[in-house]
């Protein structure tokens, strides 16, 4: 079984499929952190991912994978935990374009598609629904208000130490959402059959129960 979740910048998507993965007892896959991973490759050996030639030469080195550090899934870049770096300002300025980009997506969307194998899965990202799994059996599609999203961000860049302001965290994922729903490849919409969950007032245990309530009727 594939569940599918798509959803804005900073929505709660991607803590919606942890906690709907762990408590199905599926296998989660973070699609965006497999975008941050490609850019913060791009960043770290000064790949210009403007050049066409430059990404098709640097993809073949890029190996991602996913494990288990203390209860959590980090995302692995050849090897490298890198779960921290990928969430830095630094890479967000730079993933909405590098996710754009036709030859990333078609080398990411097959990984993707591996990962999954003939395993249950839960995936998060931007075009799973529409895209890498468009036969899913249960497809979400989250949305929250910017202020709230914003809030969110900023929390999460805290808990880790990142300090920025407000301004800094809006400008961010308002950018993201332009690149992202005005991409010719794949861009983020939401799929006919998907259901739509808006997070703004709801709380983590609440968004939960609502995802697994659809889940569960499909996999009865």
């Amino acid at each position: 079984m594939t569940i599918a979740i798509d959803g804005y910048s900073s929505c709660g998507k991607s803590t919606l499929a942890r906690d709907l993965a762990e408590t199905l007892g599926f296998i989660y896959v973070d699609s965006g952190a497999m975008y941050r991973a490609v850019t913060l490759y791009f960043l770290e050996n000064e790949i210009n991912y403007e050049s066409a030639d430059a990404v098709l030469e640097a993809l073949p080195d890029i190996r991602i994978d996913f494990n288990t550090v203390d209860g959590d899934v980090h995302t692995f870049l050849n090897g490298r935990d890198v779960e921290r770096p990928i969430r830095a300002l630094r890479v967000s300025g730079h993933v909405s374009p590098v996710a754009a980009i036709p030859a990333v997506r078609r080398a990411l969307v097959a990984q993707q598609r591996a990962l999954a194998g003939t395993r249950d899965i839960v995936m998060d990202g931007r075009d799973i629904g529409t895209v890498v799994f468009p036969d899913a059996e249960v497809k979400f599609f989250v949305t929250a208000s910017l202020e709230e999203r914003v809030r969110r961000r900023q929390l999460q860049l805290e808990s880790s130490g990142i300090i920025v302001s407000e301004e800094e965290v809006s400008n961010s994922i308002t950018s993201r959402d332009a690149i992202d729903t005005t991409r010719e490849d794949s861009p983020l919409l939401k799929a006919d059959d998907a259901i739509e969950l808006d997070t703004t007032e709801l709380t983590r245990e609440q968004q939960l129960d609502i995802a697994l309530s659809y889940s569960q009727k499909r996999n009865s």
